[in-house]
């Protein structure tokens, strides 16, 4: 496995994301998702993801038990600002100092850990200034509770205030070969030393070729994502389709195809570019993982460009809007 380096902080040049191990995926496997955890650190793996809304503190809890033992080969990432305790209908994202710490302290009682090594605002707080927020973020660096800072979700504006009060190392945002808002953030991130964080680098499973929106069960979160609802669902499945016949002519999968994409926007970008995959299969831990070798040249680059202009819906529903996943 090869390295970036956001910031100052060195992590494989792909990571993982562990959300999908506690809740909006379907069922849920405690000892699965150790396994892929342990796989993924056996291939190179450093950077994994999670956040303390994932399952209510349960990915966190999950998280800290598979590093157990491992902490010298990890770099743990996790986020703090949504606030969902009065339900989903009524998750609000907050930023006040006193809330910063407490989430802060809880998360490294889940991880079990003394230091977190990336520590992200989820979303822009709703409560207090973002200014205010990232102060506090700073406190805990001094404090050597926290080592670096990121960012989720955000615009230039916002990164720029929120590095004017402490260096931002990472932004995190969805970013795939179909969702490539964020690419309008990277003159900025280049400009403040900022590097990308990309989770659902595969579409949240669509671009895989592996998921058919219409067999989602009741408990997964994508039935309310508007990209896998009635024809928008069926045009994007044959976006897929044609991402799965171009990665057959080259011998590797849709989903390898998608991941080679975005390590090849380090490139185009000017800016580190890190996706985090989220699974809870050692299998297709070890199928994303090869992808970062995978080159790409002009020809495919040029027939996957198009895309991002043919999807249809938008990335999220009303409810996702507010401290959304």
């Amino acid at each position: 496995m090869q390295t970036a380096t956001l910031g100052q902080l060195v992590v494989s040049a792909q990571g993982l994301g562990c959300m999908s191990m506690s809740e909006h995926y379907g069922p849920r496997d405690w000892d699965r998702s150790i396994a892929t955890v342990h796989q993924a650190l056996d291939l190179g793996v450093t950077l994994l993801d999670t956040a303390d809304i994932y399952g209510a503190g349960h990915n966190e809890v999950l998280l800290g038990r598979a590093i157990a033992g491992h902490r010298d080969r990890v770099v743990v990432s996790t986020k703090f600002g949504v606030d969902r305790s009065a339900g989903d209908h009524r998750r609000r994202v907050r930023g006040e100092p006193d809330y910063v710490r407490r989430s802060c302290e809880a998360s490294l009682l889940r991880l079990g850990v003394d230091q977190i090594d990336l520590y992200y605002l989820h979303r822009p707080p709703q409560d207090v200034d973002l200014a205010e927020t990232v102060g506090a973020m700073a406190e805990l660096v001094t404090a050597g509770k926290v080592r670096y800072l990121g960012l989720s979700e955000v615009d230039a504006d916002q990164l720029r205030r929120a590095h004017a009060v402490h260096p931002i190392t990472a932004v995190q945002s969805e970013y795939s070969l179909w969702s490539r808002e964020v690419e309008a953030l990277a003159p900025a991130m280049a400009e403040l030393g900022a590097g990308l964080v990309a989770y659902s680098p595969l579409g949240r499973g669509l671009l895989a070729g592996e998921v058919d929106p219409s067999t989602l069960g009741d408990n997964d979160s994508r039935r309310g994502h508007p990209r896998f609802q009635g024809e928008n669902a069926v045009n994007n499945q044959r976006l897929a389709a044609a991402v799965s016949a171009l990665a057959g002519e080259r011998g590797i999968t849709g989903a390898q195809l998608s991941l080679a994409w975005v390590h090849a926007r380090n490139r185009g970008l000017g800016i580190p570019v890190v996706p985090i995959p989220g699974t809870s299969s050692p299998e297709h831990v070890a199928a994303n993982v090869a992808a970062s070798d995978v080159q790409l040249d002009d020809e495919v680059l040029a027939q996957l460009e198009p895309l991002a202009d043919r999807v249809s819906g938008d990335r999220y529903g009303a409810l996702q809007n507010t401290g959304r996943p």
